[in-house]
């Protein structure tokens, strides 16, 4: 029983949000959105959790005085900055918690981005190597996309930005959306070996 009963629970519930997008049917659609607005407040518990065991390992940290904990302290008090001014004064446009939002973490967020494009940068050109007419492509593609998304690509030919356009909209295109095609058909084959049981390593098992 504590295997088949998360089975059946899983089977239920995952037959019961596909038929919702197939039975034309007003009552079946408002008990999904029930269902749905349950499954958020569930969402919500899991990120207070989240939060919970944040405090928990990080304090154990700082208790231990373990390497870098003084970043610990910067994070938690970071946390509990951010959960006041959101509790206390509001989310909106115009309150303290937007302010700190777009004044601190918006940049900071922006410089991680930054390091790590130079990063992608560097790891791509010590492990690319151009060894086939495919690669080869795939590198001087690249460059002229990088050229013409940066001002100096427009200062050396004025059309450079209309090309790389092309590139991301005609080719570039096309081969996302052949990937995101064989993703979903992988990801619809995965959801139906979890609703016929054959799939159970979210139970913790095999």
């Amino acid at each position: 029983m504590r295997r088949e009963v998360p089975l059946l629970i899983c089977f239920l519930a995952g037959f019961f949000f596909i038929s919702d997008f197939f039975i034309p049917e007003t009552h079946w659609t408002e008990i999904a959105h029930t269902f749905n607005r349950w499954a958020i407040i569930v969402i919500a518990f899991a990120y207070v959790l989240g939060a919970a065991n944040i405090v928990r390992v990080n304090s154990q940290v700082i208790r231990r005085r373990e390497r870098d904990w003084q970043y610990k302290v910067v994070l938690l008090s970071g946390l509990a900055l951010m959960i006041i001014l959101g509790i206390g004064f509001g989310i909106k446009e115009g309150t303290t918690f937007n302010w700190v939002f777009m004044n601190a973490i918006y940049p900071m967020q922006a410089t991680m981005f930054s390091l790590l494009a130079f990063y992608i940068a560097s790891a791509a050109f010590r492990a690319f190597r151009i060894r086939t007419w495919e690669a080869a492509l795939l590198g001087i593609t690249a460059v002229l996309v990088m050229i013409g998304r940066v001002p100096i690509g427009e200062f050396l030919w004025n059309s450079f930005p209309d090309l790389v356009e092309w590139i991301m909209n005609v080719p570039q295109l096309a081969a996302k959306r052949a990937i995101m095609i064989g993703a979903a058909l992988g990801a619809i084959s995965t959801g139906l070996k979890v609703l016929v049981g054959l799939e159970r390593t979210y139970m913790g098992g095999e």
